[in-house]
């Protein structure tokens, strides 16, 4: 009688199945960053906070990104990916547990700043991880599935997120609950996908001495790193607008209290920022670049008129023309810091460029919560399209510069 053993798999097969695995984790810890996302008019009713205490429960998750990003979104590069994806989704899970126990608006207040530390530790390290995953499964090939993917994953991620979450609260009778639950078992299946990942990182023989993350990126052309910098920061600035204040905004001024619809506003702009990042890999860098800084500046300027008017189409129509070009331009951003930083500093430079995109999120999204309590939400929305117009300007004229 013959045993037949069953043979590992080689190895580059093991990182095809790591790639898909982590692409998977990343966008199911992304889904969970926006669940809160279609849910906060019903916090509002519940407990009867203004749009700034919105602002405010948004900000304090971006605090929590920004802070682990300082902190510990370096240091896979020398302690290991899976350990800081273990980390990060630790951190997450608890946050569904606190959504789950402490409703008040402390409560959320704190689980909201916890799930911020666990994407920070997440976004750079995933990114990094499935390039190494990438390259370790496809030697020859070039870059373009992994930064589809891992683009996907994250704006792909935050869309999907809204969208169950606004779909479960319009149709159970638990809607501040049922959302987390299913989110809380997807987490703990993410915990056993990491586990069957590969390590992609070698500990080195002398651990070098832990320092808290600068804004430090590196990479010898300057010039394409700001570039990258501000264009990811004009990004998320947008993203933020949507993962905050939009469901508001939609319920209030333009007078649809739907939650699915308040999930699937959020959704579309994500959506067309994943879809534009998918279809844009084979064009030119510099048509790429300048294609998604139009789409962006008119997407603003339709959103605006569409609150100006109380045109939920038109407010729909500019979101998905502006998260398109944002998804470009963030795509491009990741990209050009991935591929210029040196190999030993790759998950450093990333967690550089995400703490300053994620700064996107808390600056501009803060001052519209602050103009909030003064003005009228159009008259904010104004303000906010003009600010970002003229840093888009500014982008335009450093990167087209730097093409000549």
């Amino acid at each position: 009688m013959t045993l037949l053993l069953e043979r590992p798999a080689p190895v580059s097969q093991r990182h095809g199945r790591g790639f898909w695995l982590i692409a998977a984790v990343y966008l199911v810890a992304l889904a969970f960053s926006t669940v809160p996302t279609p849910l906060y008019p019903l916090y509002q009713r519940t407990d009867g906070f203004s749009a700034f205490t919105v602002t405010v429960v948004f900000a304090m998750y971006a605090l929590g990104v920004i802070t682990s990003l300082v902190l510990a979104g370096h240091i896979s590069d020398w302690t290991g990916r899976r350990r800081i994806l273990y980390a990060s989704l630790a951190l997450e899970i608890l946050a569904g547990v606190l959504f789950l126990t402490w409703t008040a608006l402390p409560g959320l207040i704190v689980a909201r700043f916890l799930t911020g530390l666990g994407v920070g530790m997440l976004t750079a390290t995933a990114t990094a991880y499935l390039l190494e995953l990438h390259k370790a499964h496809r030697p020859e090939a070039d870059g373009t599935r992994f930064e589809v993917v891992s683009s996907a994953a994250n704006l792909g991620g935050l869309g999907a997120g809204t969208l169950v979450a606004g779909a479960l609260a319009q149709f159970v009778t638990t809607p501040l609950r049922t959302p987390y639950v299913v989110f809380l078992i997807l987490l703990a299946l993410s915990v056993v996908a990491v586990a069957a990942a590969p390590e992609t990182v070698d500990a080195p023989a002398t651990r070098p001495r832990y320092r808290p993350q600068g804004v430090r990126i590196a990479g010898r052309d300057r010039v394409a790193v700001v570039v990258a910098v501000v264009s990811a920061f004009a990004a998320f600035a947008v993203f933020g607008l949507f993962t905050s204040l939009a469901p508001s905004f939609v319920a209030g001024a333009l007078h649809h209290p739907s939650r699915l619809l308040a999930g699937l506003t959020v959704f579309v702009v994500f959506g067309a920022g994943a879809a534009s990042q998918a279809v844009s890999g084979k064009i030119a860098p510099r048509a790429r670049f300048v294609g998604g800084l139009i789409a962006q500046a008119t997407g603003l300027i339709v959103l605006t008129a569409g609150m100006e008017t109380a045109s939920l189409a038109g407010f729909l129509i500019g979101g998905a023309i502006a998260g398109a070009g944002a998804g470009i331009l963030f795509k491009s951003a990741v990209g050009t810091i991935a591929v210029n930083a040196p190999v030993a500093q790759r998950g450093e430079s990333l967690a550089g460029l995400f703490l300053i995109a994620y700064s996107g999120l808390v600056v501009p999204v803060l001052g519209l919560g602050v103009a909030t309590r003064y003005v009228p939400s159009t008259t904010s929305i104004l303000w906010f399209t003009g600010i970002m117009l003229a840093l888009l300007a500014g982008v335009a004229s450093l990167g087209l510069r730097r093409g000549r």
